[in-house]
């Protein structure tokens, strides 16, 4: 059988070279996995009947959320959906 450099597939022909890096696992380049990957997490936030939001607050602000949400061994994300549920809870007080 002819040996050709280019087929990687015929493993006992290429054991003794060493190839750098991590072993490829994916045919797809990496900016192509990282679109597909985000589309899958599209669909299952969706399939979740979870929503995107996002917002831009001072980075104090954001500091105290993070450091809350460590204290209460917590994601940011699940900390700001229970404070907006409680916000949300209370009855609105008009003037």
């Amino acid at each position: 059988m002819a040996k050709i450099s280019s087929d990687r597939t015929t493993i006992d022909l290429f054991a003794h070279e060493k190839r750098p890096g991590r072993p490829k696992t994916n045919p797809l380049p990496r900016e192509e996995q990282l679109k597909l990957n985000k589309r899958n997490q599209v669909r299952r936030d969706r399939s979740k009947g979870l929503k995107r939001i996002e917002t831009k607050i001072p980075e104090d602000l954001y500091q105290k959320l993070d450091a809350r949400a460590q204290a209460l061994q917590t994601t940011r994300s699940a900390l700001i959906e229970q404070l907006l549920t409680q916000a949300l809870a209370k009855p609105v007080v008009t003037k």
